[in-house]
């Protein structure tokens, strides 16, 4: 866990967020799932925070994020899951109207919990592991 510094204040912030498909549909194919990971790389990259591990199963995202205290947790969320959902949609249209005939991608839902220096390791396993049975 990297130690950052600001001015006039010293932080470290991590957080891991998970977000599902609409309807938990299992339409995170391997091709869409690599244009995401760059999608949200380039979101994170653009917005100033940093995507530590990514990773996806067929119906769910996981991330763990780095940030400075000035970013604000929906910002972040808004953010990933609105430009990614508006790309991916346009990208893969046929794909993935088939089964949101809305035209929502996301689940308006999310998971987020902080991560510390003693559950990094662990956090970091559980998203690498994800789609291992």
């Amino acid at each position: 866990m990297e130690v950052a510094h600001g001015r006039g204040y010293v932080y470290s912030i991590q957080y891991h967020m998970v977000w599902c498909v609409k309807y938990r549909h299992k339409l995170i194919s391997r091709q869409i799932e690599k244009r995401l990971a760059e999608i949200l790389n380039k979101i994170a990259d653009d917005n100033g925070f940093q995507i530590l591990e990514c990773n996806m199963d067929k119906d769910h995202v996981h991330l763990l994020i780095n940030c400075s205290p000035q970013h604000y947790i929906p910002d972040m969320i808004k953010a990933l899951k609105g430009v990614s959902a508006r790309i991916l949609m346009k990208e893969y249209k046929e794909e993935l109207r088939k089964k949101l005939w809305e035209g929502h991608l996301w689940n308006p839902s999310y998971f987020i919990a902080t991560v510390s220096e003693n559950t990094e390791e662990q956090i970091r396993k559980y998203i690498q592991n994800q789609k291992r049975e």
